[in-house]
C-alpha cells in the first residue's frame, strides 16, 4: 500500500495547507517549506557567521507552520528572544531533479511575502552544540506567508525592497538584488539535494535588521511588487 489514496480511505483526516492565489479564486497547495540560510551579506556580517561565500544551506518548516496575512501568531513557548527576518518566498509550480540554473526559472510559479519567524535563542543554542535547528525554526506558526502573485502577473522578481516594520518603525530593508544566490541558483542548488515537487515554497533568506518581537507586537512586511504582509503577535492562548 502506497502513502496516497482516496479523502475516505485514511483513518485521520489532514488539512490541506494552500494560500490564496492573486487575482484568482483557486488556491496554491503546500507541500514542503524550504528555507535559505544566510543569503545577503549584511546579515551574515550582523550574525557575526560564516564566510560570505559559503554554498547556500536550507532547512525546512513544516507546511502547517503557514499563517496567512492579517492573522495573528502567538509568542511561542521555550523563547524570550523570538525574532523576525522578512524573506521573498518563491512558489513552484513544477518539479525537477538536478534542475540547471539557466531552466531554473521555468520551475516558478509565482512569488510572496513572507516572514521566517526564529526562536532566536534556541537557534543559537542548537548551533553552538551542533543539533538540528528545528527547535528555533521549525515551530507551530513559523511561517507567515501572503499569497502568491503568479509570474504570469509580476515577471520574475529579480530587484526590489524588502522590508519590515514594526509598530510602524522600520526594521529591515534590503533589495533583493542584494542576494547572494539569485533565485535560480537556489533552486538548482536545492535540487541537487531533494527532488523538487510543484507546491514547494522557498523562503530566500533575509537582509540585516532582524530583531525581537512582544505579544501587542504588530509586524508589516513588504516586498515591492508583492503588496504587505502584516502579522500581530499575542500572547499564549490560555
Amino acid at each position: 500500500m502506497n502513502a496516497t489514496g482516496a479523502a475516505d480511505s485514511f483513518v485521520i483526516p489532514h488539512d490541506i495547507h494552500a494560500l490564496p492565489i492573486v487575482g484568482s479564486a483557486a488556491k496554491f497547495p503546500v507541500r514542503r517549506i524550504y528555507c535559505v540560510g544566510r543569503n545577503y551579506v549584511d546579515h551574515i556580517r550582523e550574525m557575526k557567521e560564516a564566510d560570505e561565500r559559503d554554498p547556500p544551506f536550507f532547512f525546512q518548516k513544516p507546511a502547517d507552520a503557514l499563517v496567512m496575512d492579517g492573522e495573528t501568531v502567538f509568542y511561542p513557548p521555550v523563547t524570550s528572544d523570538y525574532h523576525h527576518e522578512i524573506e521573498l518566498v518563491v512558489a513552484l509550480g513544477r518539479g525537477g531533479r538536478a534542475v540547471d540554473v539557466k531552466s531554473a526559472r521555468d520551475l516558478i510559479f509565482g512569488y510572496a511575502v513572507g516572514i521566517d519567524m526564529t526562536r532566536r535563542d534556541r537557534q543559537r543554542e542548537a548551533r553552538e552544540r551542533g543539533l538540528p535547528w528545528e527547535i528555533g525554526k521549525s515551530f507551530d506558526q513559523s511561517a507567515p506567508c501572503g499569497p502568491i502573485y503568479p509570474v504570469a502577473q509580476v515577471g520574475h522578481i529579480e530587484k526590489g525592497s524588502i522590508t519590515l516594520a514594526v509598530n510602524g518603525k522600520e526594521r529591515q530593508r534590503g533589495d533583493i538584488a542584494q542576494l547572494i544566490w539569485s533565485v535560480s541558483e537556489i533552486i538548482a542548488n536545492l535540487s541537487r539535494q531533494y527532488e523538487l515537487h510543484a507546491g514547494d515554497l522557498i523562503f530566500a533568506g533575509t537582509p540585516a535588521g532582524v530583531g525581537p518581537v512582544r505579544p501587542g507586537d504588530r509586524m508589516e512586511g513588504a516586498v515591492e511588487g508583492l503588496g504587505t504582509l502584516c502579522i500581530s503577535v499575542a500572547g499564549q492562548p490560555d
